[in-house]
């Protein structure tokens, strides 16, 4: 069991990867505005973390990469793909390898990373891949987006995802929500699966956000809004498999549209052996409304880490930031105890704004022995080992600046240990 002493929290170690890190691809961010020379011709940016599982070789991951640029109608020719990684907490960088062994690699090229693809053809909807011409342009959708049956992020927003015993890998999605099931070569295995409303409501059957293609036909987005069950860009933000690996648990982002209690958030128990929810349901209360979650990661089959942050960015600890972040925290809960209020327990794990650093291994950006993790979106957590948890941020290529007002955010891999 992970140690809970918030106060022995530790930074053991810190990996950087530079936002400006490109992969080979389709050309991407046609319809990107940045800061960067777009669009990025036969390259697609290395970025966007959301989640981490271990890979082949010790010290080396599997991460997401999610929609691309933060939204349904500027992503759809950045393709989904699955990177894998090594954070080397000896040199500070973060080194591409190869998804099969482990072994590193001079760059991001092909054999870095698994592109999520429809060949068999079971995605119930229209697809980028099936159009002509992106949505809403002139610009003709890339003729290897097209011949692969490649994902995009005008398909899906993924922001989590597991690996069962199989080998193959469980997506959360936040478009629909859906959860995706891919194989080992990223090609969808089943239809993408809807959540049910489990709960009473007079509009719809599911749970729908307002980027769900079923309402791509509505006259405008005031309509989708309208229509929607879950705000936008709160779906499936969190998805952990317990220890056993018999189940996994689904944590929506945001509450729903009906909900009265709007720190209310739901895991969802999903049986990946029957591919149907289970019906049981976990509440988990927010410290605040305004808040979100970035992850959920089991430590056991009882207990889960859960991410919980506020919208801001900056390191409160510089002077430069004017209106700091002030809340990104881990905590840890154990579904199987509720406290009064009917919600799981919860407890404080880790303040990512408060970390020891006595070592100095983060450098200029450890302030008086405390480093701060300060990015608006941190949205990966995993147990390395039973005290130590490896966290990265999703860097919003090239958007947000939580560490230097001046300079758009890497993605940086710390350690943190717990005694």
């Amino acid at each position: 069991m992970l140690n809970t002493s918030v106060n022995a929290s530790e930074l053991l170690g810190r990996a950087i990867l530079s936002a400006d890190t490109f992969a080979p691809g389709p050309t991407t961010g046609l319809f990107k505005k940045t800061n960067r020379t777009t669009p990025f011709i036969n390259a697609q940016p290395v970025q966007g973390f959301s989640a981490a599982i271990a890979s082949a070789k010790k010290g080396t991951y599997l991460v997401i990469s999610d929609n691309g640029f933060g939204a349904k109608a500027n992503s759809p020719d950045y393709v989904l793909r699955i990177y894998a990684v090594e954070p080397d907490f000896t040199t500070g960088k973060v080194f591409p390898v190869n998804v099969q062994t482990g072994e590193r690699l001079q760059s991001f090229n092909r054999q870095s990373f698994i592109e999520l693809n429809d060949r068999n053809r079971k995605v119930n909807f229209p697809i980028v891949a099936d159009l002509t011409f992106y949505p809403n342009s002139k610009n003709s959708v890339s003729k290897v987006i097209k011949d692969n049956r490649l994902l995009t992020g005008g398909d899906f927003d993924i922001e989590s995802f597991r690996q069962i015993n199989d080998g193959t890998y469980w997506i959360g999605d936040e478009f629909g929500p859906f959860l995706l099931h891919a194989g080992k070569d990223g090609e969808l295995l089943d239809s993408p699966i809807p959540l049910p409303m489990f709960f009473k409501n007079n509009k719809l059957n599911f749970v729908k956000s307002p980027d769900h293609p079923d309402f791509t036909n509505l006259l405008d987005d005031k309509a989708q809004v309208v229509t929607a069950t879950l705000p936008g860009s709160r779906g499936f933000e969190g998805l952990a498999l317990n220890n056993s690996g018999t189940k996994l648990y689904a944590m929506l982002e945001g509450a729903l549209v009906q909900e009265p209690q709007k720190k209310r958030l739901l895991i969802y128990e999903f049986d990946p052996a029957s591919k149907q929810y289970t019906g049981k349901i976990f509440p988990y209360l927010m410290e605040d409304s305004s808040h979100a979650i970035g992850e959920l990661t089991a430590i056991n089959d009882l207990e889960f880490i859960v991410i919980e942050r506020d919208n801001t960015q900056g390191d409160p600890n510089k002077p430069e930031f004017k209106m700091p972040a002030k809340f990104k925290r881990l905590y840890k809960i154990n579904i199987a105890k509720m406290n009064k209020e009917g919600f799981v327990e919860k407890e404080l794990l880790v303040d990512l704004l408060k970390i020891r650093d006595p070592k100095g291994i983060g450098g200029q950006d450890t302030v008086n022995g405390v480093f701060a993790f300060p990015f608006v979106t941190i949205e990966t957590v995993l147990p390395v080992d039973n005290r130590t948890l490896l966290v990265v941020n999703d860097n919003n290529y090239a958007d947000t600046r939580g560490r230097h007002l001046k300079q758009i955010d890497n993605t940086e891999f710390i350690l943190i240990g717990l005694e």
